[in-house]
């Protein structure tokens, strides 16, 4: 590659980031709003799918209880809002309570195996369901508990779907951000290290067991981040927020997006948003078959996700300039080339019948 075009890359990266980050700051304000409830909804679930991703796709760990988090980080929410705490402050609790529970969950599960992990991580959002029902004081029982508190303010001018549409739009941007520089740095490396091998990324000097609680740790504080703005959205959560399947419709997502990429992430998200409006507008009794026919068609076709899909394009676009440059120069020999010319065979000679016969008695 030459140097010219290894520094017009990057110029080009930030253009195309410029211009990406003035269409978003301008989009709410020319889309309807049933269109900024829509980016706003793909926005809350590429931070969960993003957490989930840096667990799982990153750190090699089965998380199946990501949705736990999600629902925890919108209950907390919903308590400190409903309390009169400062909105940042709400943010942080959301955060940091999810972070913590996380870090307690980390500490007992990172010892165990694969299949030990997995069960412990499907027990979350189990025993989650009926909890959330129990503490109504906390929760609001089997009724839910609302939260109103992304009113546009009178001196921005703004409807309440835009208002809220900037509130995810930095936290996500924020959160993006940061798990961008988490994996690129030496945590990323530690992270695909303990993904490979283990014992080889213990043998370099990095603990497998404190990576592992790390990137629990770090995925449930994005799932806290993703509850707050739920709540934000949607204004209400309950027990049904916390319920198994949204945890797989959530990995779900983290696959069909790319596992193991910043930008599958987002993808996920908009997976997780569009994919059940599709199969619902096709037909609601077949949802559920519906949404699984697209996941199998998605794997097999793109093993790596739709952020491989680019990746894809290119490898058989090359390939089939190869082959027609291929099959170019050998059309053109065959043209080229005379016709082979057979020599004409000599006429046979004389033997010795025919000389008695051209002779006569």
């Amino acid at each position: 590659m030459s140097t010219a075009a290894t520094v017009r890359r990057p110029r080009v990266r930030m253009i195309l980031t410029a211009v990406l980050a003035v269409a978003l700051i301008a989009a709410p304000l020319a889309l309807p709003a049933f269109a900024n409830q829509t980016l706003i909804r793909i926005g809350v679930y590429a931070v969960a799918v993003l957490g989930l991703n840096i667990v799982m796709g990153y750190t090699g760990q089965v998380n199946l209880g990501q949705i736990f988090f999600v629902g925890l980080g919108a209950y907390v929410t919903a308590y400190g809002v409903n309390h009169g705490w400062n909105i940042l402050l709400v943010f942080f609790a959301a955060c940091a309570v999810a972070g913590l529970v996380g870090l307690l969950v980390a500490l007992a599960a990172a010892r165990l195996g694969g299949l030990a992990i997995a069960m412990v991580t499907i027990a979350l959002p189990i025993v989650g369901v009926p909890l959330a029902k129990r503490l109504s004081d906390f929760t609001g029982g089997s009724q839910g508990t609302s939260a109103r508190f992304t009113d546009a303010p009178d001196w921005s001018g703004l409807d309440n779907d835009q208002w809220q549409f900037y509130i995810v739009l930095v936290v996500s941007a924020a959160a993006f951000l940061l798990a961008r520089s988490l994996v690129r740095g030496k945590y990323g490396r530690a992270f695909a290290a303990v993904r490979e091998n283990e014992a080889v990324a213990a043998s370099m000097g990095i603990s497998p067991y404190r990576t592992k609680v790390l990137a629990f740790t770090i995925a449930s504080i994005f799932g806290g981040a993703s509850g707050f703005l739920y709540l934000a959205a949607v204004q209400y959560t309950s027990p049904e927020t916390l319920s198994f399947g949204h945890s797989i419709s959530l990995l779900a997502a983290m696959v069909i997006g790319g596992a193991g990429s910043i930008a599958g992430s987002l993808l996920g998200g908009a997976y997780y948003v569009f994919v059940p409006q599709l199969t619902n507008a096709i037909d609601p009794n077949l949802t559920t078959v519906s949404q699984g026919a697209i996941l199998l068609a998605v794997l097999f076709l793109l093993p790596g996700g739709l952020v491989s899909l680019p990746r894809v394009v290119r490898r058989l676009t090359r390939r089939s300039a190869t082959r027609r440059s291929t099959a170019r120069p050998a059309a053109e020999t065959s043209q080229q080339t005379p016709p082979a010319q057979h020599p004409v065979p000599d006429a046979a000679p004389e033997g010795p019948e025919q000389t008695e016969r051209q002779d006569g008695p």
